[in-house]
């Protein structure tokens, strides 16, 4: 298929590589050039167009890479042009005033039939209210949640949508190749429905990484001395805390059990607040995720919950999976 798409982070990029992978066109567009640069010299090393001043500078480009094509969009308005009617375009945009810019403009270059996705991890009201604004004007609007951080790239991208039913079912070509080869996607209903499921996960999320932190902690000061790697590698082999985030925990001590020089600082996305939100006006209690929320608001000014071992290996975690920045001391 024949793809738009708006935003080349750390996400969006390796999608883009691996739709280029898969066989597909994708036309792409991001503000600053510096990672269309970058993209373009992982897909071709030998490539003529190296900085950003050629790249901004140049109206759009096809490369031919995997014997497939990348075209370089110099504006949005050029990028939708590029595509051929019913159009595909996916934003994959940092959420907030970013992303509301960009589908704003698209929806005044968009036609009926069109198909507009928001890939962000935006609040599920706000993609309700996105879904009617496209909706009446006969565009299909999806918003589909992307998780599996940085390495999804290679297992396979899990992506939680919700929007327009038939939308969905015509992009699926492109969602089966973001999922190949151990990721999966699903439709779960209109408006924010994929948003909502994707805002629950990025939760949960808050509760694993939460507990391994504070195990681990309790584990780093016992007076046996552990190999934390050897424990973690043991807990891989089938328990019942084995999986994904375990797995990046094994990462992490393999590269520093001992996490001297990292600061406790964790970030929090916005998801687990909005989480524990939409609990306190479904009345339903969530004291896992709420507790893990306050953890990460208090390392932001707590030396002490800084230099817990809890709060080091929660920001390394980020990092290995995310590739979120960690501070150090």
């Amino acid at each position: 298929m024949k793809i738009g798409f708006i935003g080349l982070g750390k996400m969006g990029s390796r999608m883009v590589f691996k739709l280029l992978k898969e066989g597909h066109e994708v036309v792409v567009w991001n503000r600053s050039p510096q990672p269309v640069e970058e993209l373009i010299s992982q897909l071709n090393p030998k490539s003529e167009y190296r900085n950003s001043k050629q790249i901004q500078n140049t109206k759009y480009k096809i490369l031919n890479t995997f014997s497939e094509k990348l075209i370089i969009a110099g504006t949005i308005e050029e990028l939708v042009r590029q595509l051929q009617s019913p159009r595909i375009v996916w934003c994959m945009v940092t959420a907030g005033e970013a992303t509301r810019a960009v589908l704003d403009e698209l929806l005044t270059l968009c036609s009926k039939d069109d198909i507009a996705i928001d890939g962000g991890n935006a609040h599920f009201r706000d993609t309700e209210e996105r879904f009617k604004q496209f909706k009446n004007k006969g565009i299909r609007f999806l918003g589909i949640g992307v998780s599996g951080g940085v390495i999804a790239a290679h297992h396979g991208y899990p992506l939680m949508a919700g929007g327009d039913e038939c939308g969905y079912e015509f992009i699926k070509p492109i969602l089966d190749s973001l999922a190949k080869p151990h990721g999966g996607h699903e439709y779960f209903g209109s408006g924010g429905a994929g948003h909502f499921v994707k805002m629950i996960h990025n939760g949960i999320e808050y509760g694993f990484m939460q507990s391994l932190g504070e195990g681990f902690g309790v584990l780093q000061k016992a007076e046996y001395k552990f190999d934390l790697l050897k424990v973690a590698r043991l807990y891989q082999k089938g328990t019942l805390v084995s999986g994904f985030m375990l797995d990046r925990t094994v990462e992490v001590f393999d590269q520093d059990k001992s996490l001297e020089q990292v600061l406790g600082v964790i970030e929090e996305s916005g998801e687990a607040k909005w989480t524990v939100e939409e609990a306190e006006n479904e009345r339903v209690p969530v004291p896992i995720i709420k507790g893990s929320l306050e953890f990460r608001r208090q390392s932001q000014t707590n030396p002490e919950v800084q230099n817990s071992f809890a709060a080091k290996l929660v920001a390394d975690l980020r990092q290995a999976f995310g590739g979120h920045g960690v501070k150090e001391k």
